[in-house]
């Protein structure tokens, strides 16, 4: 069983780069196509602004989490320099289980907006939905609220193994 969470958690991990990756080359060709049609050709592609905006989202998104998956993410770490290895543990769990909370609420709220826009039936571009554009919100709240959640019971499991 453990096998399979471990694979399952390789591909899910895979699949989170492989996301990036396109959304990344997605936006550097369209965006250099549409600067040379512009500048050369004066002509353009009339989706192209609103798609590379959705993929911008998408980009910051899927860059937060991958960077909660490593650990890169932001932090203010002024504090737990000067302190013991045992309160760095103890904030570190609180300052983990803050950005989850804070993240999950996140979340909520974003579910409730991709909601609405897809009660209201807003379109983007070409008859392409926004709620289809913005489901990364919800979505790439919830994961990095699980990360910072699996963190902070990582630090505590950590911590408790270490004081048997």
């Amino acid at each position: 069983m453990r096998a399979r969470l471990q694979r399952l958690g390789r591909v899910l991990l895979a699949v989170e780069d492989a996301l990036l990756t396109v959304a990344l080359a997605a936006t550097l060709l369209l965006a250099i196509s549409q600067i040379l049609l512009r500048n050369f050709w004066h002509t353009g592609i009339s989706w192209a602004d609103p798609t590379l905006r959705v993929l911008v989202l998408w980009i910051a998104l899927l860059g937060a989490m991958t960077a909660t998956r490593s650990g890169n993410h932001i932090r203010i770490d002024i504090i737990p320099r000067y302190l013991t290895p045992a309160l760095r543990s103890i904030t570190g769990r609180i300052t983990d289980l803050f950005a989850a909370s804070v993240c999950a609420i996140m979340a909520w709220h974003a579910a409730r907006f991709v909601h609405l826009e897809y009660e209201d039936g807003v379109l983007l571009f070409s008859s392409v939905p926004a709620w289809a554009c913005e489901l990364i919100l919800p979505f790439g709240f919830s994961v990095m609220g699980i990360r910072f959640l699996l963190a902070s019971l990582a630090e505590h499991r950590a911590e408790s193994d270490r004081i048997r």
